[in-house]
């Protein structure tokens, strides 16, 4: 139903910032919550944070409280993540997820996925 795009992955040093970007086509974003996750190697998919469809509302994993920001654009059908104070075990592919059924950090909650862009904190 919605095609998400990710981008703004890149290699950052410890203490560094980044934002990634998730770009959506199809129906209006505004009409869908959308989260991060992020997948290290050897690991499983984790929750990093959500955003619901007007802005207001977000959820946030224990991990990233205070350090990540979760936001979005509707106008520019975009939904971002300001990532700061970066660490090397923040280093996985971010992937973007929309869906309708709350900001629940349970995969099956998120219907719609992009592909990820890969993000390398080194030390």
């Amino acid at each position: 139903q919605v095609q998400l795009i990710e981008s703004g992955g890149g290699l950052v040093q410890a203490g560094g910032s980044l934002r990634l970007s998730c770009a959506a086509s199809g129906r209006t974003l505004s009409s869908y919550a959308m989260a991060w996750f992020r997948q290290a190697p050897g690991k499983e998919r984790d929750f990093v944070a959500a955003i619901g469809g007007s802005g207001i509302t977000t959820n946030y994993a224990d991990s990233v409280k205070g350090r990540f920001t979760i936001s979005r654009d509707n106008a520019k059908n975009t939904v971002y993540l300001q990532m700061n104070s970066l660490k090397p075990e923040d280093t996985a592919v971010y992937v973007c997820a929309a869906g309708r059924r709350g900001l629940g950090g349970d995969e099956g909650l998120w219907g719609s996925w992009g592909q990820g862009t890969q993000v390398t904190v080194s030390s």
